[in-house]
């Protein structure tokens, strides 16, 4: 009996052991190489490569025999990459819906999988699905699963032999209107003007149409000897604005001429707002590094100066794109593979009162100088002007280098936006010195202390950048902020040494002593809202009691004015800052350089007398 259990026993170990090696048959390691042979996990390292542009790793491991029999790496590597760049295709992700969980996948049926494609273009972003298909092939000895592949996975529709093209259209540039609606920057219409060789009478008409044209005999001899001009090609010449209709009809009596419509940016304030609008004018090599991959071509115009440049990018818009796939045969129309439209720059409203400034501009007779006026109750700008300025209109024609070098050099220095300066403001800065000694307890100008004054003129924003588009000097107290140095503390008080003021900053600071309220942030553009700047630092009748002293008997006692003069860099420089006392809805502060001798505040105080005059 104890034979027989133990026989049982011996063969059921046997059983059990036998039982183990089956099972350990199947290694974790064969395992895992079984599950990563599925087509999933093969799908999912074949994104991963495409969404990297691994284009060269997709087709040496991933691509099925057919596919690459049907394609060389010259239509799937080198194609997709120079489509990549040419459209910038970036940001490319490809999803698949997931199999179910129980999926069995047979090696002898393809495994199908619905991928969708996202990808960012110069034309905006494209989306589309696509089912992709993988096969069980034994390539150099190793079986795997492999991808079908044909140009459709890169646009929809297109087939090798196709040629995708770019379309660019761009859009009209926006305007700049003054608070009322009147035009400051704006397109209008002009023609180009240019001959074709072979009709034109060279010898005989050159002079005469380089007269027309305002250009000399020998610009038109360089334009007609490029390289690329042959007899019976137009060769564009110059640009006429459309109201120089005399010279146009003159122009196109020679035969040989013709005109094309062209869009020409027109500045209907010339001089009176050249430092504020700018001008635009062909991109620089600069400004064409800057703007790499923004759409800028070394043939386009961009703003140069004024808002113009501080602006371009709401001026100019969006630049319209559309991608084309040109099929192989004959007779089929392009197919818009995508599309982004055009967006047309913004028309933007300033709180510059463009009728004002002009009268402001004239009031200056061409005198070196600026003006800034404030409106006290929303601190926005209604005048920010440099006199003598310079036409706007001549450098969107398309200034001569003459022409340049003469503004250039001029002593009176046209191009030069003098409000973006600093100035010792003399005597005109004693309002704000007072106003300080009666925030501190009525101490009179000669008691005020360093400390006092300090931290008074801080409150009136010295130190402090102006929150406006156009960049402006700051303010300063002294080169390094403190009255420190021998003599510092009474120059201050008087406006000299080494404080420095601008001009629409010095217009700013006197909003309390108009209206008796607080200094708001100067803007420039009317979408902005009004904002303190700076709380009140005087009371009611504090604020009275400055503009009883700043009143000017001879203007019939309606006219709160205070001048001043003062040495900057050597050169005398007369102030003034006026505001109606009965209406006080505008201040207005004017500098001119040089000023007359005999009464040195004269010229500054006869542009507010004309300007509140009226």
């Amino acid at each position: 009996m104890k034979k027989r259990g133990l026989g049982i026993l011996f063969l059921l170990l046997l059983i059990l052991l036998a039982g183990c090696q089956e099972e350990q048959q199947v290694t974790p390691e064969e395992q895992l190489e079984e599950e990563q042979v599925t087509p999933e996990n093969r799908l999912m390292e074949y994104i991963s490569r495409w969404e990297q542009g691994d284009f060269a790793g997709m087709y040496e491991g991933y691509l099925t025999e057919g596919t690459r029999m049907a394609y060389e790496t010259a239509v799937f590597v080198d194609w997709q990459k120079q489509l990549h760049h040419e459209l910038a295709i970036k940001n490319v992700e490809v999803a698949y819906a997931k199999p179910e969980e129980d999926m069995r996948w047979s090696k002898e049926q393809p495994a199908d999988f619905r991928i969708q494609i996202t990808m960012d273009t110069a034309a905006g972003p494209v989306e589309f699905e696509r089912t992709l298909t993988l096969l069980f092939e034994t390539q150099g000895g190793t079986e795997d699963w492999f991808a079908e592949w044909n140009p459709s996975f890169i646009f929809p529709q297109l087939e090798e032999g196709d040629t995708v093209e770019i379309e660019r259209s761009n859009p009209e540039r926006g305007e700049l209107h003054d608070r009322n609606g009147k035009p400051i920057a704006v397109n209008g219409k002009a023609y180009e003007v240019g001959v074709v060789p072979a009709n034109f009478d060279e010898a005989k008409k050159k002079n005469d149409l380089a007269a027309l044209l305002d250009i000399t005999p020998a610009e038109i001899d360089q334009k007609l000897g490029q390289s690329w001009v042959q007899p019976g090609h137009y060769v564009p010449l110059a640009v006429l604005p459309a109201k120089a209709e005399a010279a146009l009809q003159q122009i196109f009596a020679i035969p040989g001429t013709e005109r094309r419509e062209v869009q020409l940016r027109q500045y209907p304030y010339g001089e009176a707002l050249s430092h504020i609008s700018g001008f635009i004018g062909p991109i620089t090599a600069e400004q064409l590094a800057e703007r790499k991959g923004q759409g800028y071509g070394p043939d386009d115009l961009i703003g140069r100066q004024g808002l113009e440049a501080v602006l371009e990018d709401r001026l100019r818009g969006e630049q319209g794109v559309r991608v084309l796939l040109r099929k192989a045969l004959e007779g089929i129309d392009p197919i818009v593979a995508a599309e982004k439209p055009a967006k047309q720059g913004e028309i933007i409203k300033l709180t510059i009162d463009a009728e004002l400034q002009k009268r402001i501009y004239q009031a200056m007779k061409g005198q070196a100088g600026a003006s800034a006026a404030v409106d006290p109750n929303t601190g926005e700008t209604i005048a920010l002007l440099s006199s003598p300025g310079f036409d706007p209109n001549v450098f969107a024609a398309g200034i001569k280098g003459s022409e340049f070098s003469k503004l250039q050099n001029s002593a009176l220095k046209p191009l030069f936006p003098r409000f973006t300066g600093s100035y010792a403001p003399g005597a005109a800065i004693e309002p704000v010195i007072s106003a300080i000694g009666m925030a501190a307890g009525n101490v009179s100008s000669k008691e005020i202390g360093r400390d006092v004054l300090l931290k008074g003129l801080k409150s009136f924003g010295f130190g402090e950048e102006m929150p406006l588009p156009l960049s402006l000097a700051i303010s300063q107290i002294s080169n390094d902020g403190t009255l420190d140095a021998a003599g510092q503390l009474s120059q201050a008080k008087s406006g000299r040494g080494q404080m420095q003021v601008n001009l629409l900053h010095l217009a700013s600071m006197y909003e309390p002593f108009a209206t008796g309220g607080a200094i708001y942030k100067p803007t420039l553009l009317l979408e902005e809202k009004d904002e303190i700047w700076k709380e009140g630092p005087l009371n009611p009748e504090q604020a009275e009691a400055v503009r009883t002293s700043l009143q000017r008997t001879e203007a019939g006692n309606l006219l709160a004015e205070k001048t001043g003069t003062a040495q900057n860099g050597g050169i005398e420089i007369g102030f003034a800052v006026s505001f109606n006392k009965t209406n006080p809805n505008l201040i207005l502060a004017v500098m001119i350089e040089n000023a007359k001798e005999v009464n040195r505040t004269a010229d500054v105080s006869a542009v507010s007398a004309s300007v509140f005059k009226e």
